[in-house]
């Protein structure tokens, strides 16, 4: 099982309750969620731990969050560097609060759209 299907696994057991759809897009994994937003998640194959996850949400209430590890070196001085977390719009980056794997910060990433979706 490649890792984008163990995390559309994940989506569709364990966030059951805000997950409507989950669809694997060639090299992303794309949620939509039960409030009508979606989520990415990206995983490089050529660059082992490099992912990225995007919930959008400015078709609803203008705001986008992001965790990644790119490293942007625009986000050097974040204490987790290269893993930082776009808290609302891409210039309001913070430390990022999630696990650094790819499975568990999946996990806490949508553990944190759960909370932010009062589900």
């Amino acid at each position: 099982m490649n890792p984008l299907e163990k995390l559309q696994r994940i989506a569709e057991v364990e966030f059951a309750s805000i997950v409507a759809q989950t669809d694997l897009l060639g090299v992303k994994l794309r949620v939509l969620l039960t409030d009508n937003s979606y989520l990415d998640v990206w995983a490089s194959r050529k660059l082992p731990g490099r992912f990225g996850m995007h919930w959008e949400r400015r078709h609803l209430d203008g705001h986008i969050y992001r965790y990644d590890n790119f490293p942007d070196t625009d986000w050097a001085a974040v204490s987790t560097f290269p893993f930082h977390f776009h808290n609302g719009d891409q210039q309001n980056v913070i430390a990022a609060p999630f696990a650094s794997s790819l499975e568990q910060g999946f996990r806490d990433f949508m553990t944190f759209v759960r909370q932010t979706l009062g589900a």
